[in-house]
């Protein structure tokens, strides 16, 4: 009995590493990893699966302001979301698949606004570049508040909610950003007053009496908020250095659209997508920002559907 349990714990053992081997396909690069593990035997690293150190980059930094790696607390939080974000591989993928489909319609909006490009690994932590739904009532790839977006011009209803709206969403947080950069005087605060608020950051910084985001303490949050964001930006940046391993065949990409305007009631969205021989979840797919399977649209105002080109859909009759 003795002997059948080793060699079942043994199979046992070999089928968990199993699952786990092919989760990183390559181990980071030689300068990530430091002496000890290149004595590894050859025939063991071969078989089982490993788990790396990462050494910090010696400079990193966010809308070109630097991260004080010298500061030893900042160096072991900028550590921390290294290898959280590099050993979540799913996630780390999807990330990369999505920012192909994404970062194209986020960037040149970033830029024709002043905001720097940094700004788009924001929306990356922020909804993983989905359209999510926070409990505190944020929505969308920017989690934009109803307040801050209704005070910024989207419409918000049962009916419509334009923070579902990638461009328009991205329009309203460059003018978030912006403002808080002018009351806050950095980029770096001004994407933690992204998370905490304007008001909630410039009362820390009064109460604690110091100007710069890595001075103050605050809650968990927040406190990772910026080094979330620089890790996500170090890792998309570095995919082979951190161990991703994909072909361009491998990441997502846009439909073609065309914009058709509708500035009356749609009583049947399902009838209104047949005319362009897509159905009413294609419609949604390209519309999210549509609640509802109708348009109300009482005061007939002007609004630009996005409608894919023909034949990227296999949509039967």
């Amino acid at each position: 009995m003795k002997t059948i349990k080793n060699i079942l714990t043994t199979i046992g053992l070999i089928a968990v590493s199993g699952l786990f081997i092919f989760a990183m396909q390559k181990s980071p690069s030689d300068n990530q990893v430091s002496e000890k593990h290149n004595s590894i035997n050859e025939t063991e690293s071969a078989n089982s699966y490993n788990v790396y150190a990462l050494s910090v980059p010696g400079a990193l930094d966010f809308a070109g302001e630097a991260v004080p790696l010298n500061n030893p607390d900042i160096l072991e939080r900028m550590d921390r979301e290294l290898l959280v974000n590099t050993y979540w591989q799913s996630n780390g993928l999807l990330m990369f698949k999505r920012a192909a489909k994404y970062f194209p319609i986020i960037e040149p909006i970033l830029k024709k606004n002043g905001v720097p490009d940094d700004f788009k690994y924001l929306a990356v932590i922020e909804s993983g570049l989905t359209n999510a739904v926070s409990p505190a009532g944020a929505r969308g790839v920017w989690q934009i508040m109803p307040t801050t977006g209704r005070e910024n011009g989207l419409e918000i209803n049962k009916n419509v909610d334009e923070r579902y709206h990638l461009e328009m969403s991205t329009e309203v947080a460059c003018k978030y950003l912006l403002k808080a950069k002018e009351q806050l005087g950095s980029w770096t605060l001004a994407a933690a007053a992204y998370n905490a608020g304007n008001a909630g950051v410039s009362r820390r910084l009064k109460e604690q009496g110091v100007t710069d985001y890595y001075d103050l303490l605050l809650g968990e949050e927040t406190g990772r908020y910026l080094f979330r964001i620089v890790a996500l930006k170090e890792i998309l940046n570095h995919p082979n250095q951190y161990g991703f391993n994909f072909s361009n065949d491998d990441l997502y990409t846009s439909v073609p659209t065309y914009k058709v305007e509708v500035d009356t009631i749609v009583k049947d969205f399902s009838e209104f997508a047949k005319g362009f021989g897509i159905n009413y979840k294609i419609l949604k797919l390209h519309n999210p920002w549509l609640r509802e399977p109708h348009l109300n649209n009482k005061s007939r105002k002007k609004y630009s559907i996005d409608i894919p080109k023909d034949g990227f859909y296999s949509v039967k009759p």
